[in-house]
């Protein structure tokens, strides 16, 4: 079979496992990717559902509706020839057949790859090691493997290498630096399970392929009850823990090049660096960044994107001169994104923390459910939805999405907002244990913050515990200051709860 294959407007890369349409990705399932590999490499033949159905899946039994919705779907994806038909004809009770002519593009397969380099960061999720020592568990570490492998996908700033490729360096004993270069990618994932009784423990880090440095590792211990609920939800965690972490590592290096003459997503990457640091001086330069490139790019959606994320981020931290002003621009920005590329979830997401911002919860809400249901795993999808929620009174629906956010992305360097806002959603719902456990948790991870002091100093005192409620009062004369902050909206719409936050820091600070 040929390494690369061209059709119509169409390449596929199999090296990558990617599909392209005129130099640009298309998004593909892994077994979407498999049945299109085995119709290429037979133009013309008659594939039987059998032949199709063991390219796809293997030895796995699976019902023959599983190749229909997954044969449709496909259909869906290449959209119909030159002369309005199908790619793919129904061969009735027999199977499928490809109609086209596939060429091997070497010109068209080495630009799409020069594409993908150049616009997203590429990464590769090596196949997890079974450490139970029973040969039976391998299926659950490569139905692991492949379920984070879809689930990244979902992140479309992200050039996610196909099951195909990665697989073949199971039992493999390569060192991080080749695989990079031989799969053409700049991160890994690596990985391993260990299972006993009904317990399974799952090992994950993400690497920098280049200089093999560790950019982020977790463990999660979990009880074996259902098999696949259980690569679901490791799926999930893994893909929502590690895209800040890229986001950042990626921001850094962008923001380290040299300023030639570079394009808008390069000045995107510099400006999501500047975003990440969160303080005054970087979000005001992130701004500029921003709208640098959505000057240079109109039609490039992240650079409206992040400046509608920035401009609430300015508003938020009580960064903004003129809030109103800001807020409007956010908004526009946001809008636009969403007009440019409805599918994509950070454009809803920025959309909604604007929203948010604005006053405007339903809308906010409305956004934070469609980014969540284009990509099930984005954590700030469900944290800006928790957001609405409690900003619009209601604490109690509030608390299920924050949960599930912060669990998702347990790193996120702007949690210190994310934890004091469960903190209240949990407080306000009468669980003030719950709540004081949060709310020290935000303080963690951004030490001396004033809203996380007085966040504190509203739980201990709805425990009635005094003592630790005045010394939190006598930090915050020290904390960090601004002139607004991130419970503005939570204080306008609901009086009554920022009534009883002002009456436990006056009794506080007796």
């Amino acid at each position: 079979m040929s390494t690369d294959f061209a059709f119509g407007p169409f390449a596929i890369d199999l090296q990558r496992g990617a599909l392209f349409r005129e130099g640009r990705p298309v998004a593909i399932s892994s077994k979407g990717f498999r049945l299109l590999e085995a119709l290429l490499g037979s133009p013309g033949r008659v594939l039987t559902k059998d032949e199709l159905i063991q390219a796809a899946w293997g030895d796995t039994a699976v019902e023959e509706s599983n190749l229909s919705v997954q044969i449709a779907a496909l259909r869906k994806q290449l959209g119909p020839t030159a002369e309005g038909g199908d790619w793919i004809i129904t061969v009735p009770r027999v199977g499928y057949r490809f109609v086209g002519a596939a060429t091997e593009p070497t010109q068209q397969i080495a630009e799409t790859k020069t594409f993908a380099a150049e616009h997203r960061p590429s990464i590769a999720v090596l196949p997890f090691l079974n450490l139970s020592g029973e040969e039976e568990q391998e299926y659950l570490a490569d139905g692991i493997t492949e379920d984070i492998i879809t689930a990244l996908t979902r992140f479309r700033w992200l050039f996610v290498i196909a099951r195909n490729s990665s697989f073949t360096y199971k039992h493999k004993s390569l060192d991080a630096k080749q695989i990079a270069q031989e799969l053409g990618v700049e991160y890994l994932i690596e990985g391993s399970i260990r299972r006993s009784a009904q317990k399974i423990r799952i090992s994950a880090q993400l690497i920098e392929a280049t200089s093999a440095k560790h950019i982020w590792a977790e463990r999660y211990d979990l009880e074996l009850t259902e098999v696949f609920a259980i690569q679901d939800e490791i799926a999930e965690r893994v893909a929502g823990a590690i895209e800040p972490e890229l986001l950042k590592t990626e921001g850094a290096q962008a923001a380290a090049r040299h300023t030639g003459n570079i394009t808008a997503w390069d000045i995107v990457r510099r400006g999501i660096w500047h975003f990440h640091q969160v303080t005054n001086e970087n979000h005001l330069k992130a701004r500029e960044l921003f709208r640098q490139a959505a000057s240079l790019d109109p039609e490039l959606p992240e650079g409206h994107l992040w400046l509608g994320r920035v401009s609430a981020g300015l508003v938020a931290y009580g960064w903004s001169d003129n809030r109103p002003t800001d807020l409007q621009e956010g908004m526009e920005a946001a809008l636009k994104a969403v007009q440019l590329d409805e599918r994509n979830p950070y454009a809803h997401y920025s959309l909604a923390i604007v929203s948010a911002y604005a006053g405007q919860f339903e809308q906010s809400i409305s956004a934070a459910r469609k980014a969540i249901e284009i990509s099930p795993s984005f954590a700030l999808g469900h944290l800006v939805l928790g957001m609405a929620l409690l900003f619009g009174g209601r604490s109690s629906e509030a608390i299920a999405p924050l949960e599930y956010g912060v669990r998702l992305s347990s790193y996120d360097p702007q949690n210190f907002v994310w934890f004091n806002i469960l903190a209240l959603a949990r407080l306000f719902s009468g669980r003030a244990e719950a709540a004081l456990e949060a709310a020290a948790r935000a303080l963690q991870v951004r030490p001396n913050w004033r809203t996380s002091l007085e966040v504190l100093v509203c739980c201990y005192a709805q425990l009635g515990k005094w003592d630790e409620a005045r010394r939190c009062a006598r930090q915050m004369v020290g904390a960090v200051t601004q002139p607004d902050d991130v419970l503005t909206p939570l204080r306008t719409h609901n009086p009554g709860w920022a009534e009883d936050m002002a009456s436990s820091l006056r009794r506080a600070q007796i």
